[in-house]
C-alpha cells in the first residue's frame, strides 16, 4: 500500500458521516479502606528532640536507613534503590521515613552534612547516599562491612 493510500484511509470521506469516539468509561471511585494503612505515618520520633533522636537511633541500630517512604513502600527511586540493596545482605533495616516528619529530613541533613536523601548507617558509621551504596556493593566493599556486623 502506497503513502497515498494511506492518508486517503485515515481522512473522513466527503459524504460519510464521521466516526464518534467511544464515550468516556466512568472512571473507578475509591473509596479508603478502613483496615488500610493511615495516610500519613507517624514521626518515628515522637517527641524527642531531632538531634538527639537521629544520634540514639542510629546507636542502636547496625542498619540505618533514612528514606523517603519504606523499604517496602519506597516514595522515589533512590530510596527504592537503597533499600533493595540493602535487603540483599539479609540484616533487619531500621528506617525513618523523613516525608513524616520534614525536621528529621533537614537534621539527618545537617547531622551527616551530606545534602541528599535517602542516608544509610551501617554500624553506627555513616555510609552515603543511594550511589555510593550502590558502588560500594559492586565493589564488593559493603559485603565487607556487613561481615563486620554481629
Amino acid at each position: 500500500m502506497g503513502l497515498v493510500d494511506r492518508i486517503k484511509r485515515r481522512l473522513p470521506m466527503f459524504g460519510q458521516p464521521e466516526t464518534q469516539p467511544p464515550p468516556p468509561r466512568p472512571r473507578p471511585t475509591f473509596a479508603p479502606d478502613a483496615e488500610a494503612e493511615p495516610a500519613e505515618e507517624p514521626s518515628a520520633r515522637g517527641g524527642k528532640p531531632v538531634g538527639e533522636f537521629i544520634a540514639q537511633f542510629v546507636k542502636e541500630n547496625q542498619v540505618v536507613l533514612f528514606m523517603k517512604g519504606s523499604p517496602s513502600s519506597p516514595q522515589c527511586g533512590f530510596s527504592a534503590s537503597a533499600a533493595g540493596i540493602l535487603a540483599n545482605y539479609g540484616k533487619p533495616i531500621a528506617h525513618v521515613n523523613v516525608l513524616a516528619d520534614p525536621d528529621v529530613r533537614d537534621a539527618v541533613k545537617q547531622f551527616t552534612s551530606w545534602p541528599t536523601i535517602p542516608q544509610v548507617f551501617i554500624g553506627g558509621e555513616f555510609v552515603g547516599g543511594s550511589d555510593i551504596l550502590k558502588a560500594m556493593h559492586e565493589a564488593g566493599d559493603l559485603k565487607a562491612m556487613f561481615a563486620k556486623l554481629p
